[in-house]
């Protein structure tokens, strides 16, 4: 390990923590969920208000920050993501469940803003580029270690949620006991609609019904599986292989954008994920395997959309500008996020749990068609003038904040733009 990545191991720790209670609860909810009875829009909703909340704690959580602390803020944070996640363990209620849901996205997002804002303020120009990469990685980590979690333990008891509320104590550990100084102050998070879609209107249509599609399928895919006869082993294992295709696939498929028109890799994943969609809409597969494979497919291909079309945006924007468009490109497939789960959860009671994939598929096929129109109406870069593509897995992407573009090395160095 380079000597100079030694004092944010501790942050890196405390992150995988934080990712592992992330992970875990979110599978663990829709799967109790379901065995609770629970309607599929109510289970719909618990994605929604985790979304909303999320998306709102981006806005707010910076304000509390300022006016209390780092330390002080993520331990109140954190304590109150462990109580929520333990009475959502003892109290059995969907309507409770929605608003604790709620303050846990909300607190999510403090605790994430935090940690990022820490670790940028810890690195140097020379370690940024490797601690982003092991922030990527430690979080993908994470989550997948997390919704492992729900396949070896019964969800009718609640040691999971005992289990989440542990990791979530574990994860403020790292942060309260460090003798680090704290950092500046959180950004102002803004997000600025009409100048997002000036700049490239196919990265703006794009991440939004990436957002739609990829909340609708991280919230419900569990609820499908679970209808369609999947045991609790199984849900686990199809949710992190699809987590982990995507990461895979990242690599060849930037590479391929940075070679080409980006529109075109994005029009071509998004179709194969649309295919992938339908063919679980027509065909209704009950074989495991079956199920297993189209959803790889499909998980594959629309991970790998979100981190295309943001490149594809900062080709076009000013260096100076990487983190207000990637910023608010993250908030607007935030947006997409709160839209797709509350879309999910009637098409599923009305047509079926494979009409999950219809949902989706609409979504795809949108970009798909739009991505194809405007490579008629705007001329494609040279590979010269291309932005330099980074992996971000579009199911981390769900978990990261505008803080941690900060860490990422396109952003301007020693904190300018901040």
């Amino acid at each position: 390990m380079p000597r100079n990545l030694l004092p944010v191991l501790s942050l890196l720790l405390g992150t995988l923590f934080l990712f592992l209670g992330n992970g875990l609860q979110g599978l663990l909810l829709p799967v109790r969920g379901t065995l609770e009875g629970y309607s599929n829009e109510v289970l719909g909703l618990l994605g929604t208000s985790w979304a909303g909340g999320f998306v709102a704690g981006c806005f707010v959580a910076p304000l509390l920050v300022r006016r209390i602390g780092h330390v002080r803020a993520f331990s109140g944070f954190g304590a109150i993501i462990c109580l929520n996640v333990l009475v959502t363990g003892i109290v059995v209620d969907d309507v409770a469940w929605l608003t604790l849901r709620a303050v846990t996205g909300f607190c999510t997002a403090g605790t994430s803003m935090i940690i990022e804002s820490w670790l940028n303020e810890r690195a140097t120009n020379e370690s940024r580029g490797a601690i982003f990469s092991l922030y990527i990685a430690i979080t993908l980590l994470g989550v997948v270690g997390g919704q492992l979690l729900v396949g070896v333990v019964d969800v009718s008891t609640p040691i999971l949620f005992m289990v989440c509320g542990i990791l979530y104590c574990v994860a403020i550990l790292p942060t309260t006991l460090s003798t680090a100084a704290s950092p500046q102050p959180l950004k102002r998070v803004s997000l600025d609609l009409p100048s997002l879609f000036r700049n490239s209107p196919v990265s703006f249509v794009g991440i939004l019904m990436i957002g739609i599609a990829n909340g609708a399928y991280g919230t419900l895919v569990a609820v499908f599986a679970a209808q369609a006869g999947l045991n609790q082993a199984a849900i686990a294992v199809m949710v992190s292989i699809t987590i982990f295709a995507g990461a895979i696939i990242q690599f060849p498929a930037g590479r391929l954008s940075d070679r080409m028109d980006r529109r075109y890799v994005l029009a071509a994943l998004s179709g194969i994920a649309a295919v992938a969609g339908i063919l679980l809409v027509l065909l209704q597969p009950m074989n495991v395997y079956v199920i297993m494979v189209l959803v790889a497919i499909y998980g594959s291909t629309a991970n790998a959309l979100y981190p295309i079309a943001v490149a594809h945006a900062n080709d076009f924007a000013a260096s100076e500008d990487f983190v207000k468009v990637s910023g608010g490109l993250l908030l607007l497939f935030g947006i997409g996020t709160i839209i797709g789960p509350t879309l999910g959860g009637p098409v599923m009671t009305h047509f079926g749990p494979h009409a999950l994939f219809a949902v989706t598929a609409v979504a795809h096929v949108a970009v798909v068609v739009y991505a194809i129109l405007r490579s008629r109406m705007r001329a494609a870069l040279s590979t010269a003038e291309k932005d330099n593509y980074t992996a971000a897995p579009a199911a981390i992407a769900s978990l990261a904040t505008p803080e941690s573009l900060t860490l990422d090395p396109r952003a301007p160095a020693d904190g300018e733009g901040r």
